[in-house]
């Protein structure tokens, strides 16, 4: 007799690595198209919004920057809806089309100089479609590397998607280096930065291709936990919803505030545009290693151990290390601060996606998630910049962004307690 899961469907053949690795790819992809912009928000804010004030300069590019946040929850309800209903991959499809044609356009618009209030339009109207394409992105492909896990390494593929977003921050950061290394400063802000984006563009039909060959998982079955509503319904969520709200917070405050390291140390620490780049490539460095660390340790220690203790550690350390960075403001310093708060960072927020997926039911968690997801990040991950700018401005504090970041942390405590643990039990 075939053995079955709790829901009566037999389970299927494992998923080959390299389709897992495809979905990974894909989504690397997409938050390079969407990432990029936060590197190079300096010399975009100079070519679309030229201002006699620096300051708000700046703080126009950046609120372009949120701008893409807007669509985001808009993009989860549509696509993440439509991954649950036809299938994750035809959603990971669209998502995927939508970013190419955001990211092109980005990378020709012209500048303010040449077609006027046009351009700014334009730069907006592209970061929309972008928020839209990446808010319906995420569920859909976190629920397929879920699925596609066996049930004693979801910690580890999980925290692929939070590793993806670390590969695309340190190819964009070796991207934005090699160009300002190779053109200069000048060129850099006249015209280098379109070439990040339009290598983000050139590799797009390839992560098409890839796309493709994906089998389905939507209809996998697989081993549900206790934390797992019995209900296949958004309503029998509404506490893992609210926690997870609260744990995406403060991971998306973190992941922002490293990931705008380049534009702080270029703008509060007056460093040249080369060397501040290079924060970027630590950043994505951490999330790379230390994301898989963390999902790995998950399966084995329990997911929220390992989003307690780290967060924890980087409540007591975030203002030091921002001290003592304000104090020495050199590359030496940018690189080594950088490098040990967001490895903290990471370890704290990698196992956070798995928590919070695999304690949703099948049926609803590519728009539960994707909605989960993109709210928070939408709130928090398109206004933290704005927000750790105006403080460091209103302040005169350097330090500032660290007290916001301790502020999230203790959030997110309190959220992670109330969290059921949601790690399958092995089997006895």
């Amino acid at each position: 007799m075939t053995d079955m899961t709790v829901e009566g469907v037999a389970p299927a053949a494992p998923v080959p690595r390299r389709h897992v690795a495809a979905a990974v790819v894909g989504n690397a992809l997409e938050f390079y198209d969407f990432v990029t912009y936060t590197f190079f928000a300096v010399q975009i804010g100079a070519a679309f919004f030229p201002s006699h004030d620096p300051f708000i300069q700046q703080m126009s590019s950046l609120i372009t920057f949120g701008v893409g946040f807007v669509t985001r929850p808009i993009g989860a309800l549509v696509i993440g809806r439509y991954g649950d209903r036809v299938g994750r991959r035809p959603a990971m499809m669209l998502s995927f089309t939508l970013m190419g044609v955001a990211i092109l356009g980005l990378a020709l618009t012209p500048t303010f100089a040449q077609i006027g209030v046009a351009a700014p339009i334009l730069v907006v109207s592209w970061r929309l479609i972008q928020g839209f394409a990446l808010g319906g992105e995420v569920g859909p492909t976190t629920a397929y590397l879920i699925e596609a896990a066996p049930p004693d390494r979801r910690g580890l593929y999980g925290s692929f998607q939070y590793a993806s977003q670390g590969f695309s921050s340190l190819v964009g950061g070796l991207v934005g280096v090699a160009i300002s290394a190779a053109l200069g400063d000048a060129a850099l802000s006249a015209w280098g930065w379109r070439i990040a984006f339009l290598i983000g563009a050139l590799v797009l039909p390839w992560g098409f291709w890839l796309r493709r060959t994906l089998p389905e998982t939507r209809h996998r079955a697989e081993t549900h936990t206790a934390a797992q509503p019995a209900a296949p319904t958004l309503k029998g969520h509404g506490r893992i919803i609210v926690l997870g709200l609260l744990v995406t917070a403060n991971g998306t405050i973190a992941t922002y505030i490293f990931n705008n390291m380049t534009s702080y140390a270029q703008t509060t620490l007056k460093m040249a545009p080369g060397a501040a780049l290079a924060a970027s490539i630590v950043v994505g460095a951490t999330l790379i290693v230390f994301g898989l660390i963390a999902g790995a340790l998950s399966d084995r220690v329990g997911r929220k151990p390992m989003m307690l203790w780290p967060r924890l550690l980087l409540m007591v350390a975030v203002v030091p290390g921002f001290s003592l960075l304000a104090a020495h403001p050199d590359h030496t310093t940018l690189l080594l601060v950088t490098g040990v708060l967001s490895t903290i960072a990471v370890l704290a927020g990698a196992t956070g996606i798995t928590a919070i997926v695999e304690s949703m039911h099948r049926d609803v968690r590519s728009l539960a998630f994707a909605g989960v997801y993109s709210t928070a990040v939408a709130v928090f991950g398109g206004t933290t910049q704005p927000i750790i700018t105006w403080m460091i401005k209103a302040t005169g504090d350097p330090v500032a962004p660290a007290w916001y970041l301790v502020a999230a942390c203790a959030v997110g405590t309190v959220a992670i307690l109330l969290l059921p643990e949601s790690r399958p039990k092995p089997a006895a």
